[in-house]
């Protein structure tokens, strides 16, 4: 992989592969449980909490999150079937059920000694990316002695199936807008600006978060076949005099329409599916303002139905299982391939001290 991606841990005597994600409420009495989960520790203000529950509340306290990872999950075992690999997929959530420490202390049961993770998240940064390495840590303390050994797959911001399943969102988006003259703008979750300094390894000067999400950004609009676009950032939470990456997606629609643009298409880069995010922040907040703005509002699809996903993740499999060329379109430094939790290089993606979590749905996981 050279210096622009860390090298795989070859394992070739895995025996499964988790599925590791953010989690989500499957019915409104799990809302709040599920939310003191996500902050726990952090001392959110119970109005906060409450505001968020409304967020899921409105389409019947059900995230969408947890039944697009099983239909994932899903393409992914069929995809896993035709290729003559024989790797039983689990499925395990930091925040709610399946937890991933019941997934892990499973495995051990049935005498799994090794296993692969897939993390929902293309990126860096703490949330995206070393929460998922203390998730993995705690899930093999809880199951003990007999715990797999567990190595994470790499990041994929600029793999070519995810750009490609996304360009083609922007194609097809772009068509159906109806306008004359459209901007394309591409979003991804906000994080404080201090976790976006510690994001990656030191040595790589910080801010790979924001760095990769603006090159899986410039890459699926020159994939597209678009010269322009913007980046900008959603679902920020946290207190105002916090400074987090900007601008945000109603705020930039203001100067879309000062631009004189007759419509936008936004395109969530830094999610892989539809889940809560991207269906109240976008489909909600945002199209409400752009209404109100009087310009024409379209969303791309993320790619977590697209075929193409699940190829990627066999792809990635492969990379460990039997030493498959990694593909990569952009030049952005990216991480992730580690044993048992282990951070992926010494103060890499440090937490925020202390460590900030937001309320929505995922954080830039995706």
């Amino acid at each position: 992989m050279g210096s622009a991606v860390a090298d795989p841990v070859r394992e070739p005597g895995a025996r499964a592969l988790l599925f590791a994600s953010f989690g989500g409420p499957e019915g409104p009495d799990d809302v709040r449980p599920f939310l003191e989960n996500v902050t726990r520790g952090r001392n959110v203000p119970p109005d906060r909490l409450d505001a968020v529950a409304e967020h899921y509340l409105h389409f019947g306290g059900v995230s969408p999150i947890n039944a697009l990872n099983r239909a994932l999950i899903d393409a992914v075992r069929a995809r896993l079937r035709a290729e003559g690999i024989d790797l039983p997929v689990r499925f395990g959530n930091r925040n709610w059920h399946p937890l991933i420490e019941d997934a892990v202390t499973a495995m051990a049961s049935e005498g799994i000694d090794g296993a692969l993770v897939f993390a929902t998240s293309a990126w860096a940064g703490y949330s995206g990316c070393r929460q998922y390495q203390e998730d993995i840590a705690r899930a093999r303390a809880a199951a003990g002695e007999r715990a797999p050994e567990l190595v994470r797959l790499r990041q994929f911001h600029d793999h070519p199936l995810f750009i490609d399943a996304f360009a083609d969102a922007v194609r097809d988006g772009l068509s159906r807008l109806g306008a004359e003259r459209p901007r394309l703008v591409f979003t991804a979750h906000s994080v404080p600006d201090g976790a976006d300094q510690a994001a990656g390894p030191p040595a790589d000067g910080g801010r790979l978060y924001s760095r990769q999400v603006e090159e899986s950004a410039r890459l699926v609009a020159q994939a597209a076949g678009i010269d322009e676009h913007d980046v900008v950032w959603q679902s920020r939470s946290g207190p105002p005099h916090i400074p987090w990456l900007g601008p945000d997606i109603c705020d930039h629609l203001d100067e879309v329409a000062a631009r004189r643009h007759d419509g936008v298409l936004v395109c969530p880069v830094g999610f892989i599916s539809d889940h809560l995010e991207v269906i109240w922040d976008l489909d909600t907040e945002a199209r409400e303002h752009a209404a109100g703005l009087g310009i024409a509002f379209g969303r791309a699809a993320t790619p977590g139905t697209d075929p193409r996903l699940a190829e990627m993740i066999v792809e990635l499999v492969r990379e460990h299982l039997d030493g498959a060329t990694p593909r990569r379109s952009g030049n952005v430094p990216q991480y992730g391939c580690t044993r048992n939790g282990a951070p992926c290089a010494v103060g890499c993606c440090a937490a925020p001290s202390p460590p900030r979590r937001t309320v929505g749905q995922s954080g830039p996981s995706r």
